[in-house]
């Protein structure tokens, strides 16, 4: 089960906040003047390592790899945007760890990822596994990863396709809110519990539970 100080308020500048589970560590790290979060998730029976989008500041993403167990074996980039990868190839570059994208943003990275992510798809981490989400909208590739934890809830990581209060931004040539809005729904909220907590890719985390209440309204006001 999830520590119940957790509450995943992270500031620029600021340290890390730590979420125990049974058989995971996350840490949630906020980098840039955009409030970039980065995401390490730590297997404890091997200490294998998964960062989720290193967006910025390379020092201080190999800092919070080094809080955990000073390995990194994946590197997940959650979509293209450029706030997302300004760090991708400095910290692959000094890890050695293997580099995960959605297929269709692959083209649109710094550094070409190892492997091209399609929905469906399984990240093994150590003795851990994460679905792979493919939320197409935002970007043509966004992906979104699932961990459920034995005995306790499931934890997404989002990217910019999921925030509190809405789905991310649509309002740009090549983005679809129609598009990101059916995939939210169908594969995140009509496959997730109310206990599932999620984490996006800038600001605060929130649950479906909180926000399923909302979702005729996104959908009405189209954003």
């Amino acid at each position: 089960m999830a520590t119940d100080d957790y509450r995943g308020e992270v500031a620029p500048g600021g340290p890390a906040e730590a979420r125990e589970l049974s058989r995971a560590t996350i840490r949630k790290l906020a980098v840039s003047p955009m409030n970039n979060n980065v995401y390490l998730i730590t297997d404890k029976a091997t200490g294998a390592q998964l960062l989720i989008d290193a967006a910025d500041e390379p020092d201080r993403c190999l800092a919070l790899i080094d809080e955990g167990s000073g390995r990194l074996d994946h590197l997940v980039t959650t979509h293209q945007h450029w706030d997302h990868t300004r760090a991708l190839e400095q910290v692959a570059g000094r890890t050695g760890a293997r580099t995960y994208a959605g297929a269709d943003d692959a083209a649109g990275l710094p550094l070409a990822p190892d492997v091209r992510l399609h929905h469906g798809d399984i990240i093994t981490v150590g003795e851990l596994t994460l679905d792979v989400i493919h939320l197409r909208g935002h970007t043509p590739g966004s992906v979104a990863l699932a961990y459920a934890d034995p005995g306790g809830r499931t934890h997404l990581f989002t990217g910019d396709s999921l925030f509190p209060g809405g789905v991310g931004n649509t309002k740009n040539p090549g983005q679809s809110f129609e598009s990101l809005y059916a995939d939210v729904l169908e594969r995140i909220f009509d496959r997730f519990d109310d206990d599932t907590w999620f984490y996006p890719g800038h600001g605060d985390d929130s649950t479906l539970g909180v926000e399923r209440p909302h979702l005729d309204e996104w959908r009405e006001r189209g954003w």
